[in-house]
């Protein structure tokens, strides 16, 4: 499925939520259900809010011109003093990206997370001129935040310092993992607690909110450990420069890039703003070890021996303004020549396979050898498979569950997982953003729902495009522009000669606007007011997308001009 699609579960409901209960808690989604990334989720209880994470979406082609997708806030804009509280649960974009824009609308929400996720959070805020209130936690702590009892329990994922969180209220006990997975091997030697979702479980998980990013994909992950191999092979095998392109936030994996570098006295550059500022960031909290004298600047590069360079940048999604993309379609200060090596060092994230397809053919055109996780095991996932998920079901036994990040299928398969571990099917829910689920004495059921549009942010600007204008530009893209300009006599609404088209993007063959005239007067004829101005120019303009449309079977943005004689 796209992005923009929205798929109709059983058990959505279209339709306002009722007054919240006393001693009920409403959970509801406003990202991250029905699709990879928005990551967003709001907690009710007592007349307070508690948000759990605030993360992006990124554009796909059929979203030109966008920059970023937010959450809708709209659902709290009303409310906003009644949020007690910011929990993010990890520092990648996909929940965190969205934070800056949030606190335009209320700037001292407490954030609530760990060292690392709060630092990266901190940075980001620093160029949006936004200072924030900060509460750094970790796991094992237990802290109330207005009538939320949250504790924090460690999980390993893609990103250090990752973290579940289990909310106590009157009704009932809660556990969100997070971005999680079960490396029992993790390179930073930190596991997910299970002894800590195994004695919750103990207590009673009335709602369970599991990452659903792998739930189709069958068995358990492999470690992190497990990559050296062929990260190693890389190193000593590449015969000029290797490129890696990873997440910025992607420490373990850069860490063992860097440490293969050493291996092979091979020299290591940043590239990209959101590289050198995260790994600096890493960096300087103990997070990210660089050997001396191993880090040089990039502009360094072209003097060295090709075969000691070594390049981590962004861009492993193919997105268009990121440093790979640009270098491969040679607009970056660093050209790739024959002979060069791309390393992909992170996942295909679903909807973005035409772009990294795409990126793979351009480098290898420039002759470069793509190493990516379709030819190599250069990268393991930081989600839980479903011999995982399937695991901590039988720890947690929770009565109810609301499967969370990933499209339909994905949570679609984590609710069948939960019903083959014994929770009830009627218990599952299978939401999309926006749906109210409210729990209240062990019983959580779908009460309504609120709205949770896509917000698009161009040039920093959140709701500079709407839905309508995306698809003018799509139109634009695929059908090109038509304008005409018309005389019009405004005494009798008759033309005073024909009119001009001017196409913009296609070429209309010969004759085939001769009918458009036609068009033109007799839309001017069948007009009952003024034959001149905004009112008549619309109706021409529908007029003539509606007879391209039938007869040219192209819809170009129709602009008319009308000019009184």
């Amino acid at each position: 499925m796209t992005r923009t699609s929205r798929h109709h579960s059983s058990t959505r409901a279209d339709r306002t939520p009722p007054r919240l209960d006393k001693g009920a808690m409403r959970i509801v989604a406003l990202g991250g259900l029905e699709e990879i990334g928005r990551n967003m989720t709001v907690f009710e209880f007592g007349g307070k809010l508690l948000i759990m994470d605030c993360g992006v979406l990124f554009p796909e082609e059929h979203h030109p011109g966008v920059d970023l997708i937010l959450p809708d806030f709209s659902y709290l804009r009303d409310r906003l003093d009644d949020i007690v509280g910011l929990v993010l649960t990890h520092g990648h974009e996909d929940h965190i990206g969205a934070v800056p824009y949030l606190l335009r609308e209320r700037a001292d929400i407490p954030i609530i997370s760990a060292r690392l996720t709060l630092a990266f959070i901190k940075t980001k805020l620093q160029e949006h001129r936004i200072t924030a209130k900060t509460v750094q936690v970790k796991e094992g702590d237990r802290k109330k935040f207005g009538p939320f009892d949250l504790e924090f329990l460690a999980v390993n994922h893609s990103i250090p310092d990752g973290l579940a969180m289990a909310i106590r209220t009157p009704a009932g006990l809660v556990l969100a993992t997070g971005d999680f997975k079960m490396d029992q091997f993790p390179l930073d030697g930190r596991i997910t607690d299970l002894a800590g979702f195994a004695r919750l479980g103990e207590e009673g998980v009335d709602l369970f909110l599991p990452d659903s990013t792998n739930a189709d994909v069958p068995g358990f992950q492999i470690s992190e450990q497990d990559l050296a191999p062929a990260i190693d092979e890389v190193m000593r095998t590449a015969p000029r420069r290797i490129i890696v392109s990873s997440f910025a936030s992607h420490i373990h994996r850069i860490q063992q890039v860097i440490d293969a570098a050493h291996l092979y006295g091979r020299k290591v550059a940043f590239v990209g703003r959101s590289m050198v500022r995260n790994m600096k960031t890493a960096r300087e909290l103990g997070y990210l070890t660089v050997p001396r004298g191993l880090l040089v600047d990039f502009k360094e590069l072209d003097k060295m021996d090709p075969k000691k360079a070594v390049i981590i940048c962004t861009g492993s999604q193919g997105e268009p303004m990121a440093a790979l993309a640009r270098m491969a379609s040679q607009d970056h200060m660093i050209d790739l020549t024959q002979g060069d090596t791309v390393l992909l060092a992170s996942s295909l994230i679903p909807g973005n396979e035409t772009s990294i397809y795409r990126l793979i053919n351009d480098l290898t055109k420039l002759g470069a050898n793509v190493v990516h996780k379709g030819n190599a095991k250069v990268h393991v996932s930081g989600h839980a498979s479903a011999g995982e998920l399937v695991y901590c079901y039988n720890l947690v036994r929770p009565r109810n569950v609301m499967p969370v990040h990933g499209e339909h299928r994905h949570l679609k398969a984590n609710a069948e997982l939960a019903i083959r571990t014994g929770v009830e099917p009627k218990n599952t829910l299978v939401v999309e953003d926006g749906t109210t689920i409210d729990l209240k004495d062990g019983v959580a059921r779908v009460t309504g729902k609120v709205t949770a549009d896509y917000v698009y942010v161009e040039n920093m600007v959140a709701g500079a495009a709407t839905e309508e204008s995306l698809q003018d530009r799509i139109r634009l893209a695929e059908d090109g522009a038509l304008t005409v300009l018309a005389i019009v006599n405004p005494d009798n609404g008759k033309l005073e000669e024909d009119p001009e088209f001017f196409p913009v993007g296609w070429a209309p063959k010969d004759g085939e606007l001769d009918k458009a005239t036609d068009i033109v007067e007799k839309t001017l004829a069948q007009l009952k007011g003024q034959k001149t101005g905004p009112d008549a120019e619309h109706a021409i303009a529908e007029a003539l997308v509606r007879w391209s449309d039938r007869s040219l079977r192209r819809k170009p943005v129709v602009t008319v001009i009308i000019v009184d004689a």
